[in-house]
């Protein structure tokens, strides 16, 4: 459960959230907009990443402002370019990066970082070096690195935004079996065509909030 309260986020002068208020219980929930609409700046709030102004984020009911470190043990973020997330010499070695602070044997660890190689198609390059690896293959790392940690809640602002059609398609079909909670930011409209729900954001607000018809439709009659 992810819930906006009146949220207003302002940098300086300069306001980009203003009165968002939405309650977030969906499998998966797209959030589309025009550059600078601040569909991002919605995004980094679900993680404490930014802080509202005024008003309230609760996720997985504690408050964003007064309990940030526990919330970002519960949700998991991707950010748009997988290198500025990709911290270690080899593959194997920054997801087990993630789980440093875990206090788990080195036996658990690897276990763990096995699985998640395997489940997301990393395993045979386990050894290589992670940032020789393709855009799609980073982008499966960063997931990788952050899935070890096994997130209530899956935050992406914009994750097939430096991909091919196929790694697209690929990310796309991940989503679709992901057992948690996604929030996805996105100009890639077909990614969220059989989501649960899109919130549409233009100039800091929401103005439209549905299914993925209706919300896409009132997006592409904005643009228009």
């Amino acid at each position: 459960m992810i819930e906006f309260a009146d949220v207003h986020v302002s940098f300086g002068e300069r306001e980009v959230l203003r009165g968002v208020t939405a309650t977030l219980s969906e499998h998966r929930v797209g959030v589309i907009g025009a550059n600078g609409s601040g569909k991002s700046t919605l995004a980094r709030l679900v993680n404490g990443l930014a802080l509202p102004t005024s008003g309230t984020v609760t996720v997985l009911g504690l408050d964003t402002r007064r309990q940030g470190a526990k919330i970002r043990r519960g949700v998991g973020f991707l950010f748009t370019d997988p290198d500025a997330q990709i911290v270690m010499p080899t593959v194997a070695e920054d997801v087990a990066f993630s789980l440093r602070r875990k206090g788990l044997a080195r036996e658990e660890v690897e276990r763990r970082v096995r699985e998640v190689l395997d489940r997301y198609g990393l395993t045979g390059h386990a050894d290589h070096p992670a940032h020789h690896l393709s855009g799609g293959q980073k982008q499966l790392l960063a997931l990788c690195s952050v899935m070890v940690l096994e997130p209530d809640i899956l935050v992406m602002d914009e994750p097939t935004t430096l991909l091919d059609l196929r790694h697209s398609r690929q990310v796309a079909e991940l989503l679709r079996g992901m057992p948690q909670q996604v929030l996805v930011v996105s100009h890639d409209l077909p990614l969220l065509t059989d989501f649960d729900r899109v919130l549409v954001i233009d100039q800091g607000r929401i103005v439209a909030d549905g299914g993925p018809d209706e919300a896409i439709g009132h997006y592409r009659k904005m643009m228009a």
